[in-house]
């Protein structure tokens, strides 16, 4: 990117909810925020106050499988800007006196998050159908299990973490001359290179079980029909660009198969809405229709039957190439500044082998109609998914 005025720097590492033992859960994402508390070279604030110093930001943002802490900097602090991160990222200092503050902070977070019934809606389907599995608790965590941690069990879990094969910085935008240098000099080379990769049945495939359930939760304001299906893993990078070439025909804009017919045609929707969630043990492909609740028989019945419809007869030329161009638009998109190349690139390097950014449009152009009705909607059928039926809580 010749032209870009900022350089993203963008640390990544396997240190996601999903590697929290039996009692850490909710730690990856405590530490995400101690970090920010200082290092042993930087006090609190510091960090933050001497990336401002150089013109930049930074932020982070934890995951099931990964977090990561990036800065966006002007060409010439990016050096500077990179032992700041390093620094922060790999030493922190994690000081008793901060600990208690800031877990009140994150306890606060998940009181906020528990209050919000879309929200919880949406994890109780996540706990239904991945009961067994890392990727069925809140990335938050539990109050319990961050009420009895400590700096010293925190410590503990960056120290298994955070080592040499489970991180990678990943750099986008403008390349300054001297970076390449710095980063070979920095602590990153001398990252302890064993890690723990499969504690306690960690990095297993994605466990998932079909079913279904029907609940009534407090203050929702309309009853939703929530489906999820299991999926490819990320590192199936074909049949992940087949499943968002499928969502994207189902429920991406007014021509998609759902929304013309469930809320242009029959009207009996507020919205409904497709996506993928690509994780690297076992992606999951959510439906979410938001509807009065006397139509919610209806509503299941409707999306029963375009689906079925998809996996019977394969789609028409034009629906596909008016697929592949929102698909492939939405990732050209994505590409255009610093911050965004690297947060998709980060993980691609972190999992697998880096790659072009644009390397997908390739796997995307090589689905067919007929492999994606025999491969992509024949999975994505009810009988296969679990199915979670939302009703307001009635008064009285």
């Amino acid at each position: 990117m010749p032209d870009a005025g900022l350089t993203c720097l963008d640390f990544w590492c396997r240190a996601g909810s999903a590697f929290e033992h039996k009692g850490e859960e909710g730690l990856a994402h405590f530490l995400e925020h101690m970090v920010f508390k200082g290092s042993r070279q930087l006090g609190a604030g510091d960090f933050d106050r001497r990336i401002e110093a150089l013109g930049g930001s930074s932020n982070a943002a934890t995951g099931f499988d990964d977090v990561h802490f990036h800065v966006l900097v002007p060409p010439e602090g990016a050096c500077e800007a990179l032992e700041l991160l390093l620094d922060l990222v790999l030493e922190p200092a994690l000081r008793a006196d901060a600990y208690g503050m800031e877990r009140d902070v994150v306890l606060e977070e998940i009181a906020q998050y528990r209050d919000q019934p879309d929200e919880q809606v949406v994890q109780h389907l996540l706990a239904s159908s991945c009961a067994n599995h890392p990727y069925g608790r809140p990335i938050l965590g539990w109050e319990e299990s961050l009420l009895a941690s400590s700096p010293d069990t925190m410590a503990a879990f960056h120290q298994r973490r955070y080592r040499g094969t489970n991180c990678c910085l990943m750099v986008a935008g403008a390349i300054p001359k001297g970076l390449e240098q710095t980063i070979s000099a920095s602590r990153l080379a001398s990252l302890a290179t064993q890690s723990e990769d499969h504690p306690n049945g960690i990095d297993q495939t994605l466990s998932f079980q079909r079913g279904r359930d029907t609940i009534q939760v407090e203050r929702l304001e309309a009853a939703r029909l929530l489906m999820a299906w299991p999926a490819a893993a990320a590192d199936q990078q074909h049949q992940v660009m087949g499943i968002d070439l499928a969502t994207t025909l189902l429920a991406e804009g007014r021509r998609s198969r759902l929304v013309e017919r469930l809320r242009e045609e029959l009207q009996i929707v507020e919205s409904i809405d497709m996506d993928l969630t690509t994780l690297e043990q076992g992606s999951l492909v959510m439906l979410e229709a938001c509807c009065p609740a006397e139509h919610i028989k209806e509503v299941e019945a409707e999306v029963d039957r375009v689906l079925q419809e998809c996996a019977s007869t394969p789609v028409q030329a034009a629906e596909m190439e008016r697929g592949r161009q929102l698909v492939g638009n939405g990732l050209r998109f994505s590409l255009e500044a610093p911050g965004s190349v690297a947060g998709i690139a980060g993980p691609q390097a972190l999992w697998r082998e880096p790659q072009d950014p644009l390397r997908p449009l390739q796997d995307l152009q090589n689905w067919t109609a007929a492999g994606l009705q025999s491969d992509v909607f024949g999975q994505l059928q009810a009988s296969k998914a679990f199915t979670l039926v939302a009703l307001p809580e009635e008064e009285g």
